[in-house]
């Protein structure tokens, strides 16, 4: 199989980058990294969410890009379909790729309010009432799929594409000091402890330079 190379920006910052690269990782794509400089213009415009479209990140495979996330994930999930980035049943991948899709097209109160920040750490951190109600819906769907299922993760045994997406909320809610209980705090730490999450988080706390507006309380 060809190799692939992956365009990413700020390991620390990027919820989506992040995204991207679990998705590529997990999939088993051999890929090399791309990774543009944090004070880039066109990187800061989409981690401040101010860019209009979000071409970060971007796949290349065999001459073609990819950088939407939710197509980068369909993309991946044809040139690999051993990897199983969807469930097998037919009505557990509909309802994966609907759990994907919401974090993709949603929870915008949450991605202002809780902007990703692996370096930082915000104790007792006040969430206002918009972000609040976005926390309380990603805590349904992760009950919901959990309970469905089995856990540890969302559709299972196995890590998914649903994991992977929401695995930057689960940074934020260390980050921001997000209370979880029960079955939530037992997947958050799972997510947690993944591999390809800590050698990310490593990767990212070896970024010399944050991004101030980024330091602002909503």
């Amino acid at each position: 199989m060809s190799k692939a190379t992956l365009t990413i920006s700020s390991k620390n910052n990027s919820s989506w980058s992040l995204r991207g690269w679990l998705l590529t990782k997990f999939s088993e794509l051999p890929f090399t990294e791309k990774i543009i400089p944090p004070d880039d213009a066109a990187a800061r415009a989409e981690i401040l969410l101010l860019a209009p479209s979000m071409l970060v990140p971007c796949l290349i495979h065999d001459g073609h890009g990819v950088w939407d996330t939710m197509a980068i994930t369909e993309y991946l999930n044809e040139v690999c379909p051993d990897a199983g980035l969807f469930p097998r049943s037919r009505a557990m991948r509909a309802r994966c790729r609907s759990i994907c899709g919401e974090m993709h097209s949603g929870f915008s109160a949450l991605r202002s309010a809780l902007p990703m920040n692996l370096k930082a750490h915000f104790p007792k951190f006040k969430v206002w009432s918009r972000a609040q109600a976005d926390i309380e819906r990603i805590l349904t769907i992760w009950s919901e799929c959990l309970a469905a299922n089995g856990g540890p993760y969302l559709f299972g045994k196995k890590v998914c594409a649903a994991d992977l997406m929401y695995a930057p909320v689960v940074t934020r809610f260390v980050t921001y000091d997000v209370k979880l209980e029960g079955q939530a705090a037992l997947y958050a730490k799972s997510i947690m402890a993944l591999p390809e999450m800590q050698e990310w988080i490593a990767a990212a706390k070896l970024e010399p330079d944050d991004i101030d507006e980024l330091e602002a309380e909503f």
